[in-house]
């Protein structure tokens, strides 16, 4: 299926014109790096290309602060009927940017979540890809397009940034052939590496300090989370992206089966998921409350009181290690 999803996609890139990127609200550094590469991939093939990314994400977090990203003001083609959208990384309808992209006049889905509802009229998405940039990365190959030293290092921070540099489950031998390529195109390493884990804002070292003051353990420290409201950010001086990374911290922890941040924002709260264990599928708790993502790594937003939420998630983590052996810890709540 994916095969025939491969050439279609090809075959529709080749023969239109007019093309529409976007991806998925709150963007990482693998919808980032996918548009725009996936861009770039467009222009070197002599389309006409429009950009689509909400003006609430610009500008991006620090780290993807030096990607030549397009202005944006939200307006979308009078004429959209007429462009072929490419979503990238995006696992559902309701994570566009803007819901008048669905009635585009063609719809291509390219993504690599397990849980992606195949919303496109092409849907190209393979699981089993560690991350979007790696199918984008496979496009090029095709059409035997060469990425420019700025495509090839959206690339990379695409591959980087969604394996954990490497280290994630989802790392396979495609994703290091791909780094492999993508520094023989030039890319240097050590400077990207500067850029996205180095030279960090004092207010996202503060607001970790806090989140990390705030750590709380259930079921036998099973479930570790932390719960970020308007006071720590105003407290910390931090912008709400740099809570970005902060849940790696709880994943980090001895004992930790799933991970949870839970982060107040306007109209409720965002919370992120990470399981460190295959038996446990955190996108099936997401899903629950209209998110998704991947087994280990999922999200969510919800207007849940945080003691309600962090029941709920409680309750949904003890279903899922029903029978499973417990991992003892020491601190626990």
């Amino acid at each position: 299926m994916s095969d025939g999803a491969r050439k279609e996609v090809v075959e529709r890139l080749l023969a239109a014109q007019r093309f529409l990127v976007t991806t998925h609200k709150n963007p990482d550094g693998d919808a980032l790096g996918s548009l725009l590469a996936m861009e770039g991939l467009l222009r070197a093939l002599g389309k006409e290309v429009a950009v689509a990314i909400s003006p609430a994400d610009l500008p991006p977090p620090p780290e993807y602060r030096h990607l030549q990203l397009p202005r944006s003001d939200g307006r979308l083609p009078t004429d959209l009927a007429d462009y072929t959208v490419v979503a990238l990384d995006c696992g559902n309808l309701d994570r566009l940017p803007d819901e008048r992209l669905a009635r585009a006049g063609q719809l291509i889905n390219i993504d690599h979540h397990h849980d992606n509802t195949r919303f496109g009229e092409v849907n190209l998405v393979e699981p089993t890809a560690s991350c979007t940039a790696e199918i984008v990365f496979s496009l090029f190959q095709e059409l035997a397009v060469e990425p420019t030293p700025a495509v090839a290092e959206a690339l990379y921070i695409g591959v980087v940034t969604d394996t954990g540099r490497f280290m994630y489950e989802n790392t396979g031998p495609a994703a290091h052939r791909m780094a492999a390529a993508l520094l023989e195109a030039g890319v240097q390493p050590a400077e990207v590496y500067h850029r996205l884990y180095e030279g960090v804002p004092e207010g996202k070292v503060a607001l970790l300090a806090r989140a990390l003051g705030k750590l709380g353990r259930r079921l036998g420290g099973r479930l570790t989370y932390c719960v970020l409201d308007r006071e720590d950010f105003l407290a910390a001086g931090a912008q709400p992206s740099f809570s970005e990374g902060v849940v790696d911290h709880l994943r980090a922890v001895e004992g930790t089966v799933v991970a949870a941040l839970v982060r107040e924002v306007e109209d409720g709260f965002k919370v992120s998921l990470r399981s460190t264990a295959d038996a446990v599928d955190v996108s099936r708790i997401a899903r629950l409350q209209g998110g998704g993502g991947h087994r280990r790594a999922a999200g969510f937003h919800t207007t849940l009181p945080p003691e309600e939420l962090l029941a709920f998630l409680q309750e949904q983590l003890a279903a899922q290690l029903e029978g499973l052996p417990s991992t003892p810890t020491a601190a626990a709540s």
